[in-house]
């Protein structure tokens, strides 16, 4: 959609629209964003790119085609898709080979420190918010924004393209920026991407249109809300399911147990407890009825910082059940019989999200040890 590329070296971001081709107000701002930035090269220090997701999708105003393009972004995918023949791949897997060769490109001929920022909208009314997958990368850098920060929806998904890019120990945020067809969505939008420039340094702060304006409407959409969140359930969706959500349901809101959100497959589905709802579906496709979230407690934040700074996980091995998988210290084997005895909190406060599951053992994915932290450190909000 766009390469634009200052005088100066500098980061270079990447911004994608459209992995869904039903949220099209990712693709509305960074159009309307890299217009103005045209003019604006002398003042850029870095480079700033923008790439369409699913083309095919967009033109039809569908979330996809033939499979979710947000959910095949696993290396394993990734290897088999490249290994068919051409006749035989479906609408998003070319689309995603398009995708994957260019940032591999790009990666080689731009200069770091490297950001990904996947724009992208809800089919409920919500605030604004930020997904990341759990490093302090990623953490540091979304403070920035005065929007709530949701963590660990990587756990319950698998292949997004910026868990890909994550593990690849890159800063990698996604926004959601509202509901599909709302043009405070296409507004939000605009005042992220404007906000990620002055925040990455790729614009100085006196360099960006209305800097303090697009800074206060995203906190006012937000209502003031910058918290951290936890994902800790989801109602989880088969092709076969007939799902359909009440009316009046958004992210965010907190929901009292016993309530009845909606039916699927002629049954009531009633809320489980008292919790917050988060992205509750109300679109044909999709593969989640709606999650669960709580927030996090600031204090639990700063000690799961400080372990992770002094590497505790290192600990964990002297746990039974307990060992290194493989030679390298990325992730966790833990024994099932065990598992059940050590708290998933406990996991988490040292950065392991991510499972992998099979019939005796969990496989647990570190995201702190694979983070490029060399690469952003000297970055002012390291």
């Amino acid at each position: 959609m766009g390469h634009i590329k200052g005088q100066d070296i500098g980061p270079t971001i990447f911004f994608f629209g459209g992995i869904h081709g039903n949220e099209k107000a990712g693709v509305i701002a960074i159009e309307k964003v890299f217009e103005q930035l045209e003019s604006m090269t002398e003042a850029l220090s870095g480079t700033a790119i923008g790439i369409q997701g699913n083309t095919s999708a967009l033109l039809q105003n569908k979330r996809f085609l033939d499979a979710d393009l947000n959910r095949l972004w696993t290396q394993k995918n990734i290897d088999s898709i490249k290994s068919k023949q051409e006749s035989k791949l479906g609408i998003e897997e070319k689309e995603l080979l398009g995708i994957h060769d260019l940032i591999t490109s790009l990666l080689n001929t731009q200069s770091p420190p490297f950001y990904f920022i996947d724009l992208h909208t809800t089919s409920s009314k919500t605030l604004p918010f930020v997904t990341i997958n759990d490093a302090l990368i990623n953490r540091n850098f979304a403070k920035l924004f005065p929007v709530p920060i949701i963590l660990g929806i990587e756990e319950f998904l698998e292949g997004p393209l910026l868990s890909y890019m994550n593990e690849k120990g890159y800063v990698s945020l996604g926004f959601e920026s509202g509901q599909h067809e709302a043009m405070s969505a296409v507004d939000n939008a605009i005042a992220f991407i404007w906000l990620t420039l002055a925040n990455t340094g790729v614009l100085t702060k006196n360099n960006v249109p209305s800097l303090e304006r697009h800074f206060e409407q995203l906190k006012n959409a937000a209502k003031d809300d910058n918290a951290f969140y936890e994902v800790e359930q989801r109602f989880a969706l088969s092709e076969k399911d007939k799902f359909k959500m009440y009316p009046g349901f958004e992210s965010f809101q907190k929901v009292r147990k016993g309530t009845v959100l909606g039916v699927n497959n002629d049954v009531k589905v009633k809320m489980s407890k008292t919790s917050q709802l988060f992205m509750p579906l109300y679109q044909k496709q999709g593969a989640e009825a709606f999650f669960l979230i709580r927030e996090i407690p600031k204090w639990i934040l700063k000690i799961s910082e400080v372990l992770r700074k002094i590497k505790g996980d290192n600990l964990l091995v002297a746990l039974p059940g307990v060992k290194w998988n493989g030679t390298g210290k990325g992730s966790l084997r833990v024994n099932l019989k065990i598992a059940r005895f050590y708290a998933k909190s406990v996991f988490h406060l040292l950065g392991y999200r991510n499972r992998t599951i099979d019939s005796t053992h969990i496989i647990i994915q570190n995201r702190e040890r694979n983070a490029r932290n060399n690469m952003y450190s000297k970055e002012p909000w390291f």
